[in-house]
């Protein structure tokens, strides 16, 4: 299984979603997952993610040794799910997929519950901690839910 998080810059809501997911997916033993996270701008190529988002994923015993990158057109080959954190990012994926792409490109938020809000915010502009501790949570509810739906069907 190939997972792939978009967002606009890849500095805050892609690289935590990458690493709550690589958690996940190694305290469950799933060995033949690769999760991986990238930017629809250009904007942070090169760095790593935003410090408050370094400083949330660490309350929860988590890092992030991610570099940004920008998605591109072998991202949708390769991948087999695409997630874009809100419905703009999902609009900007849709239109990059080349003809012969197979990922499956959705919300992530789409695995939040129906009783929930489907957008992860970005917190990035938003002053102090709170918006990416929000982020987080919100992320962490997904990647669970993702997981318990696909279980039966994703190979290990």
């Amino acid at each position: 299984m190939r997972i792939l998080f978009v967002c606009i810059g890849n500095s805050c809501r892609s690289p935590m979603a990458e690493s709550v997911l690589k958690s996940m997916v190694t305290k469950r033993g799933f060995t033949n997952w690769h999760v991986d996270s990238a930017a629809l701008r250009e904007w942070n190529v090169g760095r790593g993610p935003e410090e408050r988002a370094i400083a949330v994923l660490a309350e929860h015993g988590l890092t992030s040794d991610h570099i940004a990158r920008q998605i591109c057109a072998d991202d949708f080959r390769q991948f087999d799910y695409v997630f874009g954190m809100d419905e703009s990012n999902v609009a900007d994926l849709l239109h990059l997929v080349p003809a012969d792409g197979r990922a499956k490109v959705e919300l992530l938020g789409n695995y939040r519950g129906k009783e929930l809000d489907r957008i992860i915010i970005d917190p990035y502009f938003e002053h102090g901690i709170h918006g990416f501790r929000r982020c987080f949570d919100q992320i962490v509810i997904c990647c669970e839910n993702f997981i318990k739906t696909h279980h039966g069907s994703l190979e290990q």
